[in-house]
């Protein structure tokens, strides 16, 4: 429609954002037009600043303005214990636990074949070379309990364990297939606590 190319543009813009559809986007586009101007500017740069500021630690690869992270930096927190997880919301679920205080490791995604996805597209170099680097004593592997998240933390823990590291994974009495963001606090600190070993086959 002519003269609608501008609005056009912000709903293909907000419909690539991971669960928004096209009927969404335009409930988007609508609402912002109607907010003031000095609003929507608000929004851009808040934006725009996130996206300049914010850096993955060098240590766990989570996204911080600073770094070390200010959870890599908090020397109180306990050295033995390194939690893996994939994305660095699964670190805010965690955090809202309550239940651990050890580091974290972030993946930012997992191994998927199907989606070209290996190793190497993981911090999982980064990951090993942690552990080489630092004492821990247990890896707590906290991938979700889906296909891919299960092949995940079986083959970290293949890589891991014969570098004497106790490998656990959380105990999910959590759907299969799920993902940790969408459980509350108590479920997850729950199967933190019930977390089980990954023995080694021999």
């Amino acid at each position: 429609m002519k003269g609608q190319q501008p609005i056009e543009s912000l709903v293909y813009e907000l419909s690539r954002l991971p669960g928004i559809g096209r009927k969404t986007a335009q409930r988007l586009t609508y609402y912002l037009l109607d907010q003031d101007e000095k609003d929507v500017e608000s929004l851009a740069q808040a934006l725009v600043t996130a996206k300049r500021e914010t850096k993955k630690c060098s240590l766990c690869s989570n996204y911080s303005d600073q770094d070390p992270c200010e959870i890599c930096a908090n020397p109180k927190r306990d050295g033995s214990i390194l939690c893996v997880v994939e994305h660095p919301k699964d670190v805010v679920t965690m955090e809202k636990t309550g239940k651990f205080n050890g580091y974290y490791h972030v993946l930012h995604g997992v191994i998927a074949p199907q989606r070209g996805l290996g190793p190497n597209e993981l911090t999982i170099p980064e990951l090993l070379t942690r552990l080489g680097d630092h004492d821990f004593k247990e890896v707590i592997l906290a991938t979700n309990p889906t296909q891919d998240g299960q092949l995940t933390a079986l083959y970290l823990a293949q890589l891991i364990q014969p570098m004497g590291i106790k490998c656990t994974r959380i105990s999910y009495g959590l759907p299969v297939g799920g993902d940790m963001e969408y459980y509350d606090a108590v479920t997850v600190g729950t199967a933190l606590e019930n977390r089980v070993e990954i023995k080694e086959k021999k």
